[in-house]
């Protein structure tokens, strides 16, 4: 399995523009349970291209961002470039190079699947103040109630590059666990995204295990998008919906 760190190196584009942000209610929800200010200092794990650390940029927070792959992080640095609050760090989950005792609140968006859990709680446990929060976020697929994300989930089972072993879905279970002894609370919110077909095919694109133009597979691939596109469409565009999972404790 390639590099967690280099998977996204060659997606970044369509990452950019195709890839969901987060639901706004995160940071009410964040106010009122973990007594989130506009001081508090945040981690941003996993940061990527920077959405989720904008949500808390835009409140006023001084944000770390935490990013080990090259291209994904100097994307996020464009992205975030207006804001001062901003810092860029170039390191892991489990060796995050921040100083000890010096965040308030630790987030996750979309990465805790690719950690090390364990290195990466003893990590978080050092950079944390004494009463620090950590903050698990996922855009999770609505695939029971959703014709067009069932069939845009199927196409992947059946074209991505080794999707079987990369998605792994974020589970209760395994958020229990790192959070133990302490428990964890939890929200969820509705999100969506709209597309036309080329939208659809950027998200698809956006993915780690998505065949790229040079696969033999390819052509099939996106022939089998449109086929699900247009099953789906109304007016030329498709809603994609998720629930978006906030997993949120101290450790």
């Amino acid at each position: 399995m390639l590099d967690p760190t280099k998977r996204f190196s060659n997606r970044v584009e369509n990452y950019l523009k195709y890839r969901p942000g987060y639901p706004v209610q995160i940071i009410p929800l964040l106010k009122t349970e973990c007594g989130l200010t506009c001081s508090s200092t945040i981690a941003d794990i996993g940061s990527g291209t920077g959405f989720m650390s904008e949500l808390f940029l835009k409140n006023g927070n001084p944000v770390y961002g935490v990013e080990p792959n090259a291209e994904m992080r100097s994307a996020g640095e464009r992205l975030l470039a207006k804001y001062p609050k901003f810092l860029s760090v170039n390191a892991t989950a489990e060796a995050t190079t921040l100083k000890a005792n010096s965040i308030d609140l630790i987030v996750a968006g979309q990465a805790f699947h690719w950690f090390d859990d364990a290195k990466a709680k003893l990590e978080f446990k050092r950079v944390m103040k004494p009463e620090g929060w950590v903050v698990l976020v996922w855009n999770g697929f609505l695939v029971e109630t959703s014709a067009l994300v069932r069939g845009y989930q199927e196409l992947l089972i059946e074209y991505g590059t080794d999707y079987q072993e990369v998605n792994r879905e974020i589970e209760d279970c395994d958020i229990a666990t790192f959070f133990a002894p302490r428990e964890c609370r939890q929200a969820r919110f509705p999100f969506k995204q709209i597309f036309d077909f080329e939208g659809l095919k950027g998200r698809l694109l956006s993915a780690s295990y998505a065949p790229e133009p040079s696969d033999p597979r390819f052509e099939a691939m996106i022939d089998d998008l449109r086929q699900v596109f247009n099953a789906n469409e109304d007016n030329g565009r498709v809603d994609f919906d998720y629930e978006t999972l906030v997993y949120y404790g101290q450790l």
